[in-house]
């Protein structure tokens, strides 16, 4: 029965991300080809796609601010049977300063290239706003890789106490934005390089920088809270 259940488990889990990944890919071809090839954008729809992505980023900060909650919740209430302190007892955390503070630097300096990149696209000035996105693109791939040798090399797993789900939950999470977020700023980049984008009308790359200083800002959190007050 536990067998059947973990089978299960194991092939929902590429199935349900590859149903993401068709999603994404339909969404973003129907904006682009309304925006680019038939002018549907207009400043009314603009307007309506600008909430519509407020809102999105605003439920997303939700799901953070409930990962947050459970880690304090179980840090300021240590329960007994986890030693009654924070970190458990016999929980090895994480050295902060090592590869979160690396992976701190360099979603940082990714928020300056994507908004260089943006602030290039406004000036007219394409090949600056394509350095701009490529250095983002290259910044979050090496975030990525980063967040994958220290997930391999921790020296604890997700079902190590409540410390292990809270951790891996809540930077797992954030990874998987991060994921979705280079593929958005991939898209950007080849949009760019067709010409979609002009000073006037950016709105997808828009989108695609609030999600990456989203990503950035919960970034910050978590490094802060998770990582070094809560180690």
């Amino acid at each position: 029965m536990s067998m059947h259940g973990y089978t299960g488990g194991n092939l929902l889990w590429p199935t349900g991300f590859s149903m993401i990944l068709v999603m994404m890919f339909c969404w973003w071809r129907d904006i682009i080809r309304e925006a680019t090839f038939e002018g549907q954008h207009t400043k009314t729809v603009e307007t309506g796609l600008r909430l519509g992505m407020i809102l999105f980023i605003v439920s997303e900060i939700m799901f953070f601010f409930a990962f947050f909650w459970a880690f304090f919740h179980s840090s300021f209430n240590a329960n007994p049977a986890i030693g009654g302190i924070w970190p458990p007892m016999f929980n090895e955390t994480l050295n902060a300063w090592e590869v979160p503070f690396l992976n701190t630097c360099l979603l940082l300096s990714s928020g300056a290239s994507v908004t260089w990149a943006h602030n290039s696209i406004i000036k007219g000035s394409k090949n600056e706003a394509i350095w701009g996105l490529i250095v983002t693109i290259i910044l979050a791939i090496i975030f990525t890789a980063l967040q994958g040798f220290e997930y391999f090399t921790a020296p604890f797993n997700i079902s190590d106490s409540v410390y292990g789900s809270c951790f891996y939950m809540a930077t797992g999470f954030h990874g998987f934005h991060v994921i979705v977020g280079t593929i958005f700023l991939t898209v950007c980049l080849f949009r760019l390089y067709l010409n979609h984008f002009t000073r006037e009308h950016h709105f997808g790359f828009e989108a695609a920088a609030w999600y990456w200083h989203f990503v950035d800002v919960v970034w910050l959190f978590l490094f802060i809270s998770i990582y070094w007050w809560g180690s």
